[in-house]
């Protein structure tokens, strides 16, 4: 099964989307949007960018977890990764994202859903 979009509105009506495997797990989390139409931008500036290696970022959270961002080409965060427990999975990430047809980049072009969030 092909990963997915899900698009979430929050209580206070914003808008973020997460990227998610087909097992259903999030790969990539965004920023939160004003507007559905700003989070379907930042979906399209995924599908845009997850090809390119220079757009991610491997990063280390305040517990040493490492995680990786994606950026657009103006260096904007478009979205974050899970925390791993180790390098490994954010170094082969972006190589997974740029090849053709591997889960992770026929996530990028794949179907949205849309949910309600709970918070």
């Amino acid at each position: 099964m092909a990963g997915y979009y899900e698009l979430k509105v929050g209580k206070s009506g914003k808008f973020s989307f997460n990227l998610k495997s087909g097992n259903h797990q999030i790969v990539l989390s965004s920023e939160t949007y004003d507007s559905k139409a700003g989070a379907l931008g930042g979906i399209a500036s995924v599908q845009k960018n997850c090809g390119v290696d220079e757009r991610f970022e491997a990063r280390e959270s305040k517990k040493n977890e490492p995680y990786f961002v994606l950026k657009a080409a103006n260096g904007e965060i478009i979205g974050k990764s899970e925390m791993y427990t180790s390098t490994s999975g954010t170094e082969a990430i972006p190589r997974l994202w740029a090849q053709p047809r591997t889960p992770l980049s026929e996530m990028a072009g794949s179907r949205l859903g849309t949910q309600r969030s709970p918070n």
